[in-house]
């Protein structure tokens, strides 16, 4: 076959075009496209082969395979030369395929008399739609004009599958968004909500794939590219107004808008018949499939930076702006790849859940998601190129599992689980006002997690005592620039103001690892959890940390005020800060301010150093708060961002619970308060275990007030602490299934 040149291949898309137009279903329509592309590449096979789930491509259609093939023949991905295609997003090129790698004879399609076999991937922006192919008698590779041909029409393929033009019977012809999904991803923020999606990103749909006048095309594209190359020269040229890591980005922009191979690329594709917006579209897909396999995590970043420059350049070609005029549902479950602290809290409580492809426990979006009590899953890989605004959506926090257009029993079962929690919270509300008082007459204190003044109205309504941990760093994270200290000083009081008299626990800044303030330069370290961190920044940033206890001080004014520093290794960490905070004390009292009633100056027990600390600490120290999300991590040296790793270890080990036990007789012994701070905190059966070991103050999210205070009420210390050490003694790896037998045979829900 001669190479194409591109008049022809403008031809045969001009062919597609045409047939694309005449009614007919899909069927009638794919069985048409093969004769078409046969026939101009001159080759006796062309076969389509789509995916009828995630995981099976299925042969859709077929111009010189056997006819009865067809929707019965179907393959894994990863099998056979189709299989491979779909798994490696490449091109597969042989003049004999028998003898390639992979290949698997299928009797049933008769295709064993076809030496010659190409096979490209139909995708769209890093979404497998299914696999293109070709094949002759002829023992010969195709030319690479004839694969770059391939691999435009398949593009338009795609843009075609997108748009729903290849809708008919069986799975694999189905339409697209419009299945049922499932992911699972990561537990960001605890938490079942149902709703509707809210794209923070809406999908630019391209309508017109095929064009006639590749020149207008290629003026059109040259235009977009200038205009995009402004606005990124524009967002640089203020740079003095964000941050470094946002100009690293933007400095990645403008190379790639600046990259000649990038812009020739996409103006061969519109000479092969492409328009301008599919051109962008395919050299994205390609991209992103030829990135996505590279295993340097730096080049994996850039595809990200690729795919933001990519979308910002179809909105100016199809005027597809942020924008689309879509309302938002009444129930948002907004859908986005990743998103910032400050752009989460314009959402506001609006939000009834949060999917995110990216993102960690300890992110800002995550952050933020705890401080609104919203539902976040993290790590639902694809879900954006998958949901479409006002998609059904269900969102299990507490299983980091995510139902996209859920089948009915499904969504009955699962509203079922929302509807039992409401009627729980309900059951709680009638002991809000009653002490968290166990069978034994122990009196243990629940508090409430915060860091927004948003959250201080649940103190009320949660039947929380006080505040064990208002987080003061998302003042810092929401904007572009360090907060004045007037403003911080205006805030803390308003915390101050709301919580009516209780006492509320202020941590300091607690920034670095994944909380990285926009304005701070970004330290690359190879394991940022244990590295420039929370006390470690505050001791070699005085600055910033005598300005924060200027603000507290100030916003107490006269009234009690509790401080405690995060992240605490050593005793003279803590004697550091500590001595911060009083030459602060005596600078206010020599300029005539009012001093707090009370100062309470404690610190955060997050690594197991300070357990051992000297008794001088504990002395010194007026109380200690466990960190547990970062105690467990390090006690077990388990990443809690890693899944493979978190959930092998158990709260209630045996071991963690000992270690435990031995900071309680330590702080009893020097009668230095304690309390548990943590995820655990509100896990009504660890709450309990902490409770017998000795443990009087646990301070959680406000939902879990309820359900922890519920079950305390009606336990008895005395048994749970019989049990423990009756699992102790037999050697139980975890306290865990005695503590549930335990409370089976006294009928209590578990």
């Amino acid at each position: 076959m001669p190479d194409r040149t591109e008049s022809e291949s403008r031809k045969l898309l001009r062919r597609l075009r045409d047939t694309l137009a005449e009614p007919g279903k899909g069927q009638e329509r794919l069985d048409r496209i093969t004769h078409i592309i046969a026939d101009s590449m001159r080759t006796e096979v062309c076969s389509i082969y789509l995916f009828r789930d995630a995981e099976t491509l299925e042969l859709c259609a077929t111009e010189g395979l056997k006819a009865a093939a067809v929707h019965k023949t179907r393959m894994r991905v990863g099998e056979g030369l189709v299989g491979r295609v779909a798994q490696s997003a490449q091109p597969i090129n042989t003049g004999n395929a028998p003898a390639a790698k992979g290949f698997r004879y299928m009797p049933e399609t008769g295709e064993e008399v076809y030496s010659s076999f190409l096979g490209v991937p139909i995708q769209r922006l890093g979404e497998r739609l299914g696999v293109l192919v070709v094949q002759s008698k002829e023992a010969r590779e195709f030319s690479g004009d004839e694969v770059y041909a391939l691999e435009v029409v398949a593009m338009v393929l795609a843009e075609m599958t997108e748009l729903g033009v290849f809708i008919g019977e069986g799975a694999a012809l189905s339409p697209l968004h419009q299945r049922t999904a499932m992911f699972r991803g990561g537990v960001g923020q605890e938490g079942v909500a149902a709703g509707h999606v809210w794209l923070h990103e809406p999908r630019v749909v391209v309508t017109n794939p095929i064009a006639d006048d590749p020149v207008s095309e290629q003026a059109r594209l040259r235009a977009a590219v200038d205009e995009l190359r402004v606005s990124v020269n524009d967002m640089l040229s203020s740079a003095d107004t964000i941050d470094g890591e946002q100009k690293d980005v933007l400095e990645a922009y403008r190379m790639f808008a600046n990259s000649r191979g990038w812009l020739r690329r996409m103006e061969e594709d519109i000479a092969r018949g492409l328009s301008a917006e599919a051109a962008v579209e395919k050299e994205q897909s390609t991209a992103r499939a030829r990135l996505q396999t590279v295993p340097d995590a730096y080049l994996r970043e850039r595809l990200h930076d690729l795919d933001d420059l990519s979308n910002r350049l179809l909105r100016i070609l199809t005027g597809q702006g942020q924008d689309t005029g879509a309302e938002m549902p009444p129930d948002p479950i907004l859908i986005a790849r990743n998103i910032g602290p400050g752009e989460l809290l314009a959402y506001g409580r609006s939000l009834k859940g949060i999917v995110l492809e990216e993102g960690s426990v300890g992110s800002h979006a995550a952050i933020v998601a705890r401080a609104l009590a919203i539902p976040l899953v993290i790590n639902a890989e694809r879900i954006t190129t998958e949901a479409l605004n006002g998609d059904a959506i269900l969102v299990d926090g507490e299983q980091g599992v995510v139902h996209l257009r859920p089948e009915d029993t499904v969504a009955a079962a699962f509203n079922d689980k929302i509807a039992m929690q409401a009627k729980a919270q309900e059951r709680y509300s009638s002991i809000r006002d009653k002490p968290a008082e166990t069978l034994c007459g122990t009196r243990i204190s629940l508090h409430m997690n915060a860091g927004l003044m948003a959250d201080l109205p649940s103190l009320e309504g949660s039947g929380a005592e006080g505040v064990g941990l208002f987080r003061t760093e998302l003042q810092f994270l929401v904007r572009n620039k360090v907060p004045r200290r007037a403003e911080l000083a205006a805030l803390y009081a308003r915390v101050l103001d709301a919580s009516g008299g209780r006492r509320v626990a202020f941590r300091t800044l607690d920034i670095g690892s994944d909380k990285v303030l926009p304005y701070m330069k970004r330290e690359d370290e190879p394991n940022p959890a244990l590295g420039w961190r929370a006390i470690r920044v505050g001791l070699d940033k005085v600055g910033v940390m005598r300005m924060q206890l200027q603000a507290l001080i100030r916003a107490a004014n006269g009234r009690p005020l509790t401080v405690m520093f995060p992240f605490v290794a050593q005793f003279e960490e803590f004697t550091a800060a500590r001595d911060h905070l009083m030459r602060e004390l005596d600078r206010e009292e020599k300029l005539g301010r009012p001093l707090p009633e009370k100062v309470e100056i404690g610190a955060m027990l997050e690594t197991p150093s300070l357990a051992y600390a000297p008794r001088q600490f504990f002395e010194l120290t007026d109380f200690i708060s466990i960190g547990g999300n970062d105690l467990k991590q390090f006690f077990f040296a388990a990443d809690r961002e890693n899944e493979r790793v978190r959930r092998r270890y158990d709260t209630l080990n045996v071991s963690f619970l000992t270690f435990l036990e031995q900071i309680v007789k330590r702080c009893d012994d020097t009668g230095t308060h304690l309390s548990f701070c943590g995820e655990d905190a509100g896990r009504p059966i660890e709450a309990l275990c902490f409770a017998a070991i000795g443990m009087r103050t646990l301070s959680m999210r406000p939902a879990s007030v309820g359900p922890v205070k519920h079950l305390l009420r009606k336990s008895d210390l005395r048994e749970a602490r019989a049990i423990i050490e009756a699992a102790r003694e037999r050697g139980d790896q975890s306290v865990r299934p005695a503590i549930m037998d335990w409370m089976r045979g006294q009928n209590w829900a578990v």
